[in-house]
């Protein structure tokens, strides 16, 4: 999707996934755009002031001159230097301590019988719930009551298979109200509770099939927004995927007006400066969405880690859940998958080939 201006422009400038920070000009380069994700990497002092910082540190930039670079707070010690009082290059950072405490907020919802409550959470993170609500958006991209209410609803689609009707899923997952959560259900589910646990039953899923330099693209939509992009060298293969997915589910081929929907699709996978700002049906767990919005926020020509994907959704030990969130993405250049790469800047694997994700990025490579 198309990113503002203003986003673009951060990411761009002061995130360098690939950057290994060993030689003095990218470190340099970090400090004078206070990257975030060189922070432990290293550490810079200077000479003038006597003190030493973390490379995101706020403080007015010092002369290239006077800057001396150091592998640990120690070496910088007993180089002479003291910590920066402003950026505590000696404790935790606060984008850390603000990750760690969502990270634990998080957890505290997804383990609690009830919701639990604004107050409640914020004490648990060390903050006031004015502030902790504030961070808690930034960091996730959504209220901590929607965090709850998604990973309440994922429950329920566990819950579903394991009950006679979907109202007993319902308060299995942990819902007072029935009415509640049905007042939710469709956008949680992209349909109703009753037709998601009967394999999408009744519900109508219009989908169309198209050629670009990648292969053959299938783009299928509900009545919510476009819910599949498929990558694939078999029309029929894509065509089978999307059945299995919704075994009940009315499959129409698209008429015209669905397929310059497509075309809109195939126009950016050629062509990824003219965007992609489609509505999306997306159907996951709370944690999933989180991955998945970081990576939208991803703009075309730049890359990600994994790990450092973990640390914008507060989740930095989470790798590996990270990865597995962003396999089961079904939304192919729409949710940018194929951004992340390794830490070393090396290609992963890739869904839908990793030949693809390596011509994706080519081409982004132009924009």
């Amino acid at each position: 999707m198309l990113l503002p201006k203003k986003t673009m422009k951060t990411l761009s400038k002061s995130e360098n996934p690939s950057a290994n920070y060993r030689t003095e000009i990218e470190r340099w380069n970090a400090v004078v755009h206070r990257d975030k994700s060189a922070d432990g990497k290293f550490f810079y002092s200077v000479k003038t002031t006597g003190v030493y910082c973390r490379p995101s540190c706020a403080s007015r930039l010092a002369r290239r001159q006077n800057v001396q670079f150091h592998s640990s707070c120690d070496a910088a010690e007993r180089a002479g230097f003291r910590p920066c009082k402003r950026c505590q290059p000696d404790g935790q950072a606060l984008e850390e301590f603000y990750s760690t405490a969502i990270a634990k907020a998080c957890r505290m919802i997804e383990t609690a019988e009830q919701i639990p409550t604004l107050d409640a959470l914020a004490k648990c993170s060390g903050m006031s719930p004015f502030h902790f609500h504030r961070v808690f958006k930034r960091i996730t991209g959504i209220t901590p009551k929607a965090y709850a209410t998604a990973h309440r609803a994922e429950r329920v689609r566990k819950e579903l298979p394991k009950h006679k009707t979907v109202t007993e899923a319902i308060y299995g997952a942990g819902f007072n109200s029935n009415g509640r959560f049905y007042a939710e259900s469709s956008q949680r589910f992209g349909m109703t509770p009753k037709k998601f646990r009967n394999g999408g039953e009744s519900t109508a899923i219009r989908f169309a099939v198209g050629e670009c330099s990648l292969g053959s693209i299938l783009v299928a939509s509900s009545d919510n927004g476009v819910c599949a992009i498929s990558l694939g060298d078999d029309p029929a293969q894509l065509v089978k995927e999307l059945q299995d997915r919704f075994p009940k589910a009315q499959l129409i081929g698209g008429d015209k007006h669905f397929e310059q929907t497509v075309s809109r699709v195939v126009g950016f996978v050629e062509a990824p400066k003219i965007g992609l700002n489609l509505p999306l049906d997306v159907r996951g767990t709370a944690f999933q969405q989180r991955v998945w919005k970081a990576l939208q926020e991803i703009p075309p020509g730049v890359t990600a880690s994994y790990s450092e994907i973990a640390r914008r959704i507060g989740a930095p030990k989470s790798v590996r859940a990270v990865a597995s969130a962003i396999a089961a993405n079904n939304f192919a250049v729409a949710i940018p998958c194929h951004r992340v790469v390794h830490l070393d800047g090396s290609i992963s694997g890739y869904r839908w080939g990793v030949k693809r994700k390596r011509a994706l990025l080519e081409k982004e490579k132009e924009v």
